[in-house]
This record gives structure tokens, sequence and C-alpha cells, in this order.
């Protein structure tokens, strides 16, 4: 007889394996006791005259900002996110700068969002002039004053770009803003 043509029994399973199953199993039911949060993340593009760019999505009324949902369950950043989300929405790949803001936004019918606002810089003419929309969820973009952020994006995402841009101006710091439904802590 070889080394190939002997048997051998498959090795028995540690008395412990049952344990550890069932330690897997109560830890898998608390992670999913714990109360759900969803994330999101935008970025704030300006052009040279500080109007800000906005999108128009199709699958709501309303304006936002670049941005939407970070995949977390991929293993997705928040800054990851924000990147992506601009790609996919305009056609630009846009690396987020500093991080402005981050809002916790109470929902109605839906969990609590935190979201994460990242100063996404100037775009030049020419970067503007690339914007290509994604189809699938936009119908168009625009840019905006100041003063009518209020009135294409109201509420807490109004509120949180208006502190966005407090925090874009010089001497204001470095520092990023937590907020609750758009207003300061």
């Amino acid at each position: 007889m070889t080394d190939t043509d002997t048997h051998q029994p498959p090795a028995p399973a540690p008395a412990h394996a049952s344990d550890a199953e069932a330690e897997a199993a109560a830890y898998a039911a608390y992670i999913a006791s714990l109360p759900r949060v969803l994330a999101g993340a935008a970025v704030l593009l300006r052009d040279g005259a500080g109007r800000v760019l906005i999108v128009e999505p199709n699958y709501r009324e309303g304006w936002a900002l670049p941005g939407g949902t970070i995949e977390s369950d991929d293993g997705e950043t928040p800054r990851e996110g924000a990147r992506r989300e601009t790609l996919e929405e305009i056609g630009l790949d846009i690396e987020p700068g500093r991080l402005l803001t981050v809002d916790w936004v109470q929902g109605e019918n839906r969990p609590p969002v935190a979201s994460y606002l990242y100063d996404g810089g100037v775009l030049s003419e020419e970067r503007l002039a690339a914007i290509v929309v994604q189809e699938d969820e936009l119908l168009s973009w625009r840019l905006v004053g100041r003063a009518e952020v209020p009135a294409y994006l109201p509420g807490s995402l109004g509120r949180r770009v208006l502190i966005a841009l407090d925090a874009l101006e010089p001497g204001a710091g470095t520092g990023t803003v937590e907020l609750e439904n758009g207003h300061r802590v």
C-alpha cells in the first residue's frame, strides 16, 4: 500500500464548533436588531461666479446636489461615494476636497440619513461644458446663486448648502460643521 492509497477519516469537528456557530448566529441576530441609518454623500460644485451646481432628478420632484447613497455594503467610504455618484450623475470625475458638513437628517417613513457634503471646487467653463447628465436618473442641471438656494433646495438640504458656502468663506476656518436637520449643533 502506498501513501496515496491510505484513507484517513475526516478529522473530528472540534467540540466547540457548535458553540462557535451559535455564537455567530447570536451575533448576526444582534446586528440585525440594531437601529438602521442610511448614509449619503454629495459634492458642492461652483462656477467662477460662486453659483452652485444643482441637478434635477427624474424620479422625484425638486432639485439636489450631485451625490447619493454610499454603497457601504460594498465597503465604499463617504468620500468614495461622493466621487462615484458625481461621475455617474454628471460625467465629471471630481476628487472631493474638504469635508464641509455632516448632517443628521431625520426622515419620514425612512431611517435617518447621515449626509456628508464635500467641497467639489470651482468648475471652469470647459468643465461645465463637459457635463453629461445620466438620463437614467437626471433630467437636467443648472447653476443657482446663493439667494436662489432655498427656493431650489428647500429644507435641510438648502440650509446645509448655505452653511457649507459659509464654511468656504475666507476666515471661516477649516473644520467640518456638524448639523442636525440642516441646523448647526
